[in-house]
């Protein structure tokens, strides 16, 4: 078929009787078909173009949108915003600093030793916490040392004792041992009794002139109450400190 279209002659495809022959005819079929793959070429292109440029373009925008947010800032008067700050100091601050800020005091009283505080309150607080075992180093009710114990039990009353046997033997001021009342702290060496150093404390509960009792977390029992005379704190007993 296509021989045969080729060899028509050309009048009669172009209605023309001065030219024949076969040449022509097959150069248009050639640029018919150049021109239709062209334009087959052009709409598988069309949409990958256009997809490129869709994906590249609104990738900017998208970013260039995000990147150009200018931020908004509101108005505060200084009231709202000293209380705003006043609120997130309150919010960070620990619980343990605040309790520690407001029950500490201003000046060591207790060194005055009048006798105000409630002895009779403290001793019964004292009294309360036997049984409890002794903890080298504790000073919660869970367990005690010696001078954890008492440290504990005149904070409770803010009495502001130091933490040691040591620095307690020094607080307040020093009572004659004939004169040891509730509430004074007894001071004892450590369980060598020919190092004359404070290495175990106590709290006074028995009255002046009565051999004297006291309470104090022990290794040897945790906290119990035990007496000086007649037994091996005779000769380990160092002096009497009033702290209240």
């Amino acid at each position: 078929m296509l021989s045969q279209f080729m060899k028509r002659p050309l009048p009669t495809l172009f209605g023309c009787g001065r030219y024949s022959g076969t040449i022509f005819p097959y150069y248009v079929l050639q640029t018919m078909t150049h021109i239709a793959m062209k334009k087959i070429f052009a709409l598988i292109a069309a949409p990958v173009v256009l997809l490129l440029f869709i994906v590249f373009f609104m990738e900017d925008d998208t970013t260039t949108t995000a990147t150009e947010i200018t931020p908004v800032h509101f108005a505060v008067n200084k009231t709202e915003r000293t209380q705003g700050l006043a609120s997130i100091e309150e919010k960070i601050t620990p619980k343990s600093s605040k309790a520690k800020r407001s029950t500490e005091p201003t000046e060591t009283t207790w060194y005055d030793a009048t006798g105000t505080a409630p002895s009779d309150t403290l001793i019964a607080y004292a009294l309360s916490l036997i049984g409890t075992p002794y903890v080298y180093g504790g000073t919660t009710s869970g367990g005690f040392d010696c001078s954890g114990f008492t440290s504990h039990v005149f904070q409770e009353f803010d009495v502001p004792i130091t933490r040691s046997s040591t620095t307690q033997s020094q607080d307040g001021i020093p009572v004659d041992r004939e004169e040891a009342r509730p509430g004074d702290l007894v001071v004892f060496t450590g369980t060598n009794p020919d190092v004359r150093e404070p290495g175990h404390v106590g709290i006074v509960i028995s009255e002046p002139g009565d051999v004297i009792s006291f309470v104090h977390s022990s290794s040897n029992g945790g906290v119990k109450v035990s007496q000086v005379e007649g037994t091996g704190y005779e000769i380990r007993f160092l002096g009497i400190r009033r702290v209240i």
